[in-house]
């Protein structure tokens, strides 16, 4: 005897196909959804449908726009010389949140991983270069994440980068605001040893 309507089943198999949702969440969103007038499932439908005809990506950078090129590429405050390379979108808007970047972006759409099928040419590498050799870029900072596929894909980026006239430099990683150094781990603290930068 099934329990749960084919239709409501239907949209918690869906829902549980997104990243960090389960099953469990997946049925209190459905749950939660059905409880609610339609408006709201017809709001919900419609910006779904309506997103992959809206947003594309930015032919300068490869972040998510609805124009192109997007609002930052597009904007003459931004300092066009500089640019931070960036795993995924949400990471741009992590930097944009501190409000201490001006510069432009490169988003690469992904890391190196040989296990999950993810080579140079998944990601947005060679466009990288493109850019770098266009000729108008002094620095590019690789801003990737400090966790295994992050750092080789850094070192790749490093390794494809350094026969093009341009400055890289890495984000520098170390102990966190607020945190005992004795609660560091042993590659958190050598990095932060080695990323050290002059006492002010």
């Amino acid at each position: 005897m099934q329990v749960i309507p084919p239709a409501l089943e239907k949209l918690i198999d869906n829902l549980a196909r997104l990243p960090g949702i389960g099953r469990k969440t997946a049925t209190r969103l459905a749950l939660n959804i059905l409880r609610k007038p339609p408006s709201l499932a017809h709001d919900l439908a419609e910006s779904l449908l309506g997103l992959h005809e809206a947003i594309r990506l930015c032919s300068h950078c490869f972040s998510f726009s609805e124009q192109d090129p997007c609002a930052i590429c597009a904007d003459p405050r931004r300092q066009a010389d500089t640019v931070c390379v960036v795993e995924q979108s949400g990471d741009l808007l992590a930097i944009e949140k501190t409000d201490s970047y001006r510069g432009h972006y490169h988003i690469l759409h992904g890391v190196l991983s040989p296990m999950d099928g993810i080579g140079p040419d998944e990601i947005k590498s060679r466009e990288l270069v493109g850019r770098v050799r266009r000729g108008a870029i002094k620095e590019v900072i690789i801003a990737t994440s400090s966790t295994v596929p992050g750092e080789a894909t850094a070192s790749y980026l490093i390794d494809l980068l350094q026969h093009e006239a341009v400055r890289v430099t890495r984000l520098a990683c170390g102990i966190p605001m607020g945190m005992d150094i004795k609660y560091a781990d042993r590659y958190t603290l050598a990095r932060a040893i080695e990323a050290r930068s002059p006492a002010r």
